[in-house]
C-alpha cells in the first residue's frame, strides 16, 4: 500500500484528499503547517507528496527546493492557484514533478498521480514497430499490413496498440487507458475505451469475436499477449 503525504492547509481539501486517496488505497498522513509538514517529510517515508504552495512558516516552494537539496527525490505533486503561474514554473524548477491548479476534479488529480507514480518505476522501452500474429506495424510511420493487406487505423487506434504492446501481458484497466492514453483533460468514458477495442480487434484479429491477442480480462480490464 502507498503511503501519501498531504501538506494543505485547507481542512476541507485535506478531508476531500484523504477520502479520496483512502478509496484508491493509498495510506495518508496530513500537516496543515508548512514546517511541520517538511519535518514529516524528512523524517518519514513516503511514496508519494502532495504539496500547496500557499503554507503558513514555510512554503511549499521553499518545501520543494529544501527537499531536493537535501537528496529527497520523492515525487512532489503541488497544488496551486489559478493566478500563480510564477510559482508552478518555480515548482517545477525547484524540483517539483507535476502541479495541479486549485478547483481541481479528483479524477484529474487522481489521474496525475498514478502517472507521476508510474513514472517512478521501471521505465519500459519505447517501440517502433511490433509483429503479431499475420500483422506488422510501423508506429513511427503509422502503417499497419494484416498479411498483404494495408489497415486503416486512426492515429488513437495506432496510440492505443502500442500501449498495449508496450505493457504486453499487463491486465490494464479502463481507467488506466483513459488516463494513459486519452489523458486527464480529455473527456471519454470507459464506454469509450470499449468502443475503440471492439475497431482494433476487427482490424487485427483473425476472428474478433474469439480474440487471440487483445484479450478482455473480467470485472479488470484488457490485456495483450503474442
Amino acid at each position: 500500500m502507498k503511503r501519501v503525504l498531504v501538506i494543505e492547509d485547507d481542512a476541507a481539501i485535506v478531508h476531500g484528499l484523504t477520502d479520496a486517496l483512502q478509496a484508491e488505497q493509498y495510506t495518508v498522513q496530513s500537516q496543515s503547517n508548512g514546517q511541520k509538514g517538511f519535518d514529516a517529510a524528512t523524517k518519514g517515508s513516503f511514496d508519494l507528496i502532495i504539496l500547496d504552495i500557499m503554507l503558513p512558516e514555510m512554503s511549499g516552494l521553499e518545501i520543494c527546493k529544501a527537499l531536493r537539496e537535501a537528496g529527497n527525490d520523492t515525487p512532489i505533486v503541488m497544488l496551486t492557484g489559478k493566478g500563480e503561474e510564477v510559482d508552478k514554473v518555480l515548482g517545477l524548477e525547484f524540483g517539483a514533478d507535476d502541479y495541479v491548479t486549485k478547483p481541481f476534479s479528483v479524477r484529474e488529480l487522481m489521474a496525475r498521480l498514478k502517472a507521476v507514480l508510474r513514472r517512478q518505476g521501471t521505465p519500459r522501452k519505447e517501440i517502433t514497430e511490433a509483429s503479431f500474429g499475420n500483422v506488422t506495424v510501423d508506429f513511427k510511420k503509422h502503417e499497419a499490413v494484416k498479411g498483404k493487406k494495408k489497415i486503416d487505423m486512426s492515429a488513437k487506434e495506432f496510440q492505443l496498440l502500442k500501449y498495449f504492446i508496450e505493457h504486453q501481458g499487463d491486465v490494464i484497466s479502463r481507467h488506466q487507458l483513459l488516463d494513459d492514453v486519452w489523458g486527464y483533460e480529455a473527456m471519454p468514458t470507459t464506454r469509450t475505451v470499449d468502443n475503440y477495442i471492439l475497431s482494433l480487434r476487427k482490424k487485427i484479429e483473425k476472428k474478433p469475436s474469439s480474440p487471440v491477442h487483445l484479450l478482455t480480462v473480467h470485472t479488470a480490464g484488457y490485456k495483450f499477449v503474442v
